[in-house]
């Protein structure tokens, strides 16, 4: 699996969001960025794909910016993957159960389902309050214990 640039940015931009500011008021989009060094223009896509799925909302006005729209602990990061990329995992534009193939290629539709279910395992266990605040959920330091894990190959 690879994590666009546009996953990336909106949880770094949902993280903001979700950390306490002392006047309680909304966070501009420009603050947004700034913070996160998120290019304008990109980060306007984002936020609105993100309105879109009710994960934000915004307010208008001198006082305007952006804020959750639901608890920090209600949204995960598979809510946000899937709302600015789509689903978790696809095989040419489909969903791993859609995919057909001949009998010979058949397990690869078993491979794909298995490695969704391993990332919702971790994206539906993370909540954008897990990430604003650093306290991981077991299932994220289990696996980051392991030193493979932090292994390329």
């Amino acid at each position: 699996m690879r994590v666009s640039a546009k996953s990336d940015y909106a949880l770094r931009a949902l993280i903001e969001m979700a950390v306490e500011r002392e006047d309680g008021r909304p966070v501009s989009a420009e603050e947004l960025g700034r913070l996160q060094e998120i290019p304008h223009g990109f980060l306007q896509a984002i936020l609105a794909d993100l309105r879109r799925a009710g994960i934000v909302v915004s307010q208008r006005g001198q006082y305007g910016g952006w804020r959750l729209q639901r608890p920090a602990d209600e949204i995960s990061v598979a809510d946000v993957i899937r709302a600015v990329d789509g689903p978790l995992v696809s095989v040419y534009g489909l969903r791993p159960e859609s995919v057909t193939y001949n009998d010979s290629a058949a397990v690869l539709q078993h491979v794909w389902i298995a490695a969704r279910s391993s990332l919702r395992d971790v994206f539906e266990n993370v909540t954008i309050a897990h990430l604003s605040s650093g306290d991981m959920p077991e299932v994220v330091t289990r696996r980051t214990a392991d030193e493979d894990a932090w292994q390329t190959r």
